[in-house]
């Protein structure tokens, strides 16, 4: 599995060389949550003369912060939040997410089998006892097996560029959502399926939430195939490319965020 049939429906774009200088460079950014005003629910004036308003049609790589509405799993109106532009308007790059998603299958691979070369010899190399006429199980060393891992080196640089190139996909093509909370009240799984049946064009949903996770949500989504929950900490890029909707609390997006943002530790 080369992972290529993942990336291959991202949304185009045109490549960006980043330097110091650059349009990123040493610029401060804020999540912040906007509440509807007077005038029904629209978007305020002042954020359309300076924002992008999140739609399908936008141009990915414009270094603009996006305003998206907030609702909650009833349809209602929870106002607006503001999603910085170095998470999520970051230029698609197709060969980054196909490096991250090598890295991450690599990494999950179950190492049960390896073979020693000559250094890592020791002991005998006598069969223990004859394949057949003992009834025994067979065995052909005495020295007990020695997993290996599958992983291959990747910098934490691409691996975070990768994770906000694949939420600058779905929020370009319209599929990320940010609610309110994911509160349920009840772990009934019915509810949960009416909710994702208003969706449209959903077959896979991603729920994201801070840490921890409503105990009712993770039983109302447990029988789900198409439904899956991660906390903010755990979402990845491969996760992301598997479903083709992500629904994020504001919790989670804060969370996120602010893990964008943290230095990284050489």
């Amino acid at each position: 599995f080369s992972g290529r049939n993942l990336v291959d429906n991202l949304p185009l774009a045109e490549y960006f060389s980043f330097s110091k200088d650059g349009p990123l460079a040493y610029r401060s950014f804020s999540t912040t949550v906007l509440t509807p005003d007077s005038s029904g629910g629209a978007f305020p004036s002042n954020l359309l003369s300076s924002k992008t308003v999140l739609t399908p049609e936008r141009t990915i790589g414009l270094f603009e912060d996006l305003v998206i509405p907030v609702t909650n799993f009833h349809d209602e109106d929870e106002g607006f939040m503001v999603l910085p532009v170095d998470v999520f308007d970051v230029p698609i790059g197709k060969d980054i997410i196909h490096r991250v998603v090598l890295w991450q299958l690599a990494k999950r691979q179950q190492g049960t089998h390896s073979t020693k070369t000559i250094s890592e010899v020791s002991g005998t190399g006598r069969k223990p006892w004859q394949r057949k006429g003992l009834g025994q199980a067979r065995h052909g060393t005495l020295r007990r097996p020695q997993p290996r891992s599958h992983a291959i080196k990747l910098n934490k640089k691409v691996r975070r560029l990768g994770l906000k190139i694949a939420l600058s996909a779905r929020a370009a093509e319209g599929k990320l959502h940010v609610f309110e909370d994911l509160e349920v009240p009840t772990h009934k799984t019915k509810n949960i399926v009416n909710h994702v049946n208003q969706m449209e064009n959903t077959k896979k949903v991603l729920l994201v939430d801070g840490c921890p996770i409503n105990d009712n949500l993770k039983l109302a989504t447990q029988n789900l195939h198409y439904v899956n929950v991660l906390p903010s900490i755990g979402l990845n890029v491969y996760s992301i490319l598997l479903h083709d909707t992500l629904v994020m609390s504001r919790d989670a997006v804060d969370r996120l965020v602010e893990r964008m943002r943290t230095p990284i530790n050489r």
